[in-house]
């Protein structure tokens, strides 16, 4: 009705070029739905959202809804004046604009991307009296989106890598100038420098015009608003890194340090979860979600009774390298169970039973009632 009467007015003026303001050219929700929204926590070095993982449906998280933490002030870059540098032990340094990086040949991938410092033990417990910690603040450091972008091999091979490299450092355009080093065999192996997500460009706080994406390992080495790579003989142990996500050696009686590089297996039930109600005695679907930096998810074990005894989740397809795998399985929850913790326990990879989950300066042991099975990466 509106949509008509302004064509009327444009007629009746007149202006018969003129066109009414498009204000839903970017898709509004419904007004009528009740919209999930992120939590959100500030400290004095880190402000944080977290992913609703406790009201998704599916795998893919919205890019209005991914996750974020940042340590610094978000820069606001002009694509059309963005660059990428790359230097260092190479025979041609180079340097891209975001239009030399579309021409470039192109891929896209679903993979998750989590924060190091996901599922802390400090973000499980409630005061007494307290509303419940919900799933969506202990375990929502963590989206899954699909990217898309220049394979980092492509770069390196415009550039000629010298023999003697073997490492590349990647530096971003914050206010910290966050910078990272990670193996150049992962970098020619999967690493993108990402400049869409979902279908659509990168969102600022997402690292816009360009990042680097790594998947399968924590997301502190996925460097966003990407301007500078070095490519360097040996790794570098950079501020962000050697403070912030390195752990002690125990083989070296701890007086040396190292990085955690591939995410272990894990999983979460995000529903029912804490904080969620329940409305009575029944069966109810336990969904959870499921993923692996090592390759794919295969399957997953789910127990209301602390362990005691297990059901085998459905999986929903496709099965796919590096993505979070949402499952579920009916299960009748009585009073009494219906108010203790359920667990979904992982697993083992073709690379050995994982019963150590390092997370960067949070170190804890991940028991195993029972073991799940991962497929390696292809």
């Amino acid at each position: 009705m509106a949509l008509g009467s302004e064509r009327s007015a444009s007629a009746q003026s007149g202006g018969s070029d003129a066109q009414p303001k498009d204000t839903h050219s970017h898709g509004e929700p419904s007004h009528l739905a009740a919209p999930a929204g992120r939590g959100v926590t500030r400290t004095i070095t880190h402000t944080t959202y977290y992913t609703p993982i406790g009201e998704s449906v599916g795998i893919i998280t919205p890019a209005s809804l991914h996750f974020m933490q940042s340590h610094s002030r978000l820069p606001d870059i002009d694509p059309a004046k963005y660059s990428l540098t790359i230097h260092g032990m190479v025979d041609r340094p180079l340097m891209f604009s975001l239009e030399d990086l579309k021409r470039l040949p192109s891929v896209s991938r679903i993979r998750f991307l989590e924060c190091l410092g996901n599922s802390s033990p400090r973000r499980h417990v409630s005061k007494p009296g307290s509303t419940p910690v919900t799933v969506q603040y202990t375990h929502g450091i963590m989206s899954c989106n699909e990217w898309a972008g220049v394979p980092m091999s492509v770069l390196l091979k415009e550039v000629g890598v010298k023999k003697e490299a073997s490492w590349l450092v990647a530096e971003g355009s914050d206010g910290s100038k966050y910078t990272y080093s990670i193996p150049l065999t992962k970098a020619n192996d999967d690493v993108l420098v990402a400049y869409m997500q979902n279908g659509e460009p990168l969102r600022p706080e997402q690292g816009f015009p360009a990042r680097m994406f790594v998947p399968g390992w924590g997301a502190n080495h996925s460097v966003k608003w990407l301007r500078r790579i070095m490519l360097v003989d040996r790794p570098y142990m950079t501020w962000d890194q050697s403070v912030h996500h390195s752990v002690p050696r125990a083989d070296l009686d701890s007086k040396s340090r190292w990085y955690n590089f591939v995410w272990p297996p894990k999983s979460v039930i995000t529903r029912p979860s804490a904080g969620q109600q329940l409305r009575g005695p029944g069966y109810y679907e336990i969904t959870g979600l499921a993923w692996s930096g090592w390759g794919k998810v295969r399957k997953v074990d789910v127990s209301v009774d602390g362990g005691r005894t297990w059901n085998e989740a459905k999986i929903q397809d496709p099965v796919l390298p590096m993505e979070r795998r949402r499952g579920g399985a009916a299960i009748p929850l009585h009073r009494r169970s219906g108010r203790s913790s359920t667990d979904a326990r992982g697993a083992e990879s073709k690379l050995g039973p994982l019963r150590k989950r390092p997370f960067g300066a949070i170190q804890r042991d991940l028991p195993l009632e029972r073991d799940s099975t991962l497929e390696g990466s292809p």
